[in-house]
């Protein structure tokens, strides 16, 4: 069976990158491949229309802090004062089946996924201006002014790390962005190992001597 590949993406908020990974999903159901975007397990509050076990896995702190006690955590990070972090378990698992994972993660969090799985994969997403990133930002209606401020801060210090990726994509318009990441998934699904894995039995066919 051929084991899934591990994708981290990462940006700031407002950059784009869940509606993104979510369109790019909804193309991927068409193809040969299986595909999933990682559930994250967080101990910030549930917003309105968000589901549980859907978007995120909803904890307590102290229940996070078991799960890390427990090395359930592929790996964790306190980002605005709430936890976030992969399962390893359930990560493992879905590759080993052959799923292709997209994780949605920041910086500190790709640096502890590429020190235990170095050949993931990973594609940082930036917003064409700081103008921009505060439009969309103010475009969600779900913070006030103070914590507006406090993401277009963090975002200068996340987007200093994106020299850390394998790809970098600006998402300025959206079809164009979509098309770059669809085009770096496709790349990678054609690298020589992975379609030696998938084509063996034909390649094997195509190899051997007729006379």
């Amino acid at each position: 069976m051929i084991h899934g590949m591990l994708y981290i993406i990462s940006a700031p908020s407002g950059a784009g990158k869940s509606s993104l990974l979510h369109a790019l999903l909804r193309t991927q159901q068409l193809s040969l491949y299986k595909t999933q975007i990682s559930i994250s397990y967080t101990t910030r509050p549930m917003r309105p229309g968000e589901v549980h076990g859907k978007h995120y896995y909803f904890v307590s702190v102290e229940e996070f802090q078991y799960m890390i006690a427990q090395n359930a955590f592929l790996e964790h990070a306190l980002i605005f004062n709430n936890y976030y972090g992969t399962s390893r378990k359930n990560i493992q698992q879905n590759l080993t089946n052959g799923i292709d994972v997209f994780l949605d993660i920041d910086w500190q969090g790709a640096q502890q996924i590429r020190s235990i799985i170095p050949e993931a994969r990973s594609i940082f997403i930036m917003p064409p201006s700081k103008k921009e990133l505060d439009r969309r930002l103010r475009s969600r209606g779900q913070d006030n002014e103070s914590i507006i401020a406090q993401r277009i801060a963090q975002a200068v210090a996340e987007m200093i790390h994106y020299t850390e990726y394998n790809y970098l994509i600006i998402n300025d318009d959206f079809y164009t962005a979509l098309c770059d990441l669809k085009t770096i998934i496709s790349a990678e699904r054609l690298q020589l190992k992975r379609q030696q894995l998938r084509y063996n039995c034909l390649i094997s066919k195509l190899l051997v001597d007729s006379n």
